[in-house]
């Protein structure tokens, strides 16, 4: 088996961030936690929003966290996978609506 940079059981050492910059990491935390309280929008829709974003910046410690915080906030798989895509919509529309420029430059060059 290939070695790999994902190591699943590194998201325990999540909270070791503080090690080398002890007063930014505990800002973090705080501020990370207070985001995720209940507020205008559900901690089950938080955990859904979290989940796809996790995904739309390929970040395999988020997705690992947020399946299982969503499904632990009463989110089911249909959710789950409609929330990834709608980022993946949205990630392939900014793809997409960037083409906008090189045909704008493709154009110009062309006239």
């Amino acid at each position: 088996m290939e070695d790999s940079y994902f190591k699943p059981e590194d998201l325990k050492k999540f909270s070791n961030i503080t090690e080398f910059q002890e007063e930014y990491g505990k800002k973090f935390f705080e501020w990370y936690g207070t985001v995720f309280e209940e507020g205008a929008l559900s901690k089950r829709e938080k955990s859904l929003i979290a989940l796809a974003v996790a995904h739309a910046i390929s970040c395999p410690y988020c997705i690992d966290a947020y399946s299982s915080t969503c499904l632990s906030v009463g989110a089911d798989e249909e959710q789950m996978m409609e929330a990834v895509h709608v980022a993946a919509a949205i990630k392939g529309g900014a793809t997409l609506v960037n083409s906008v420029q090189m045909m704008n430059h493709v154009k110009k060059k062309l006239m």
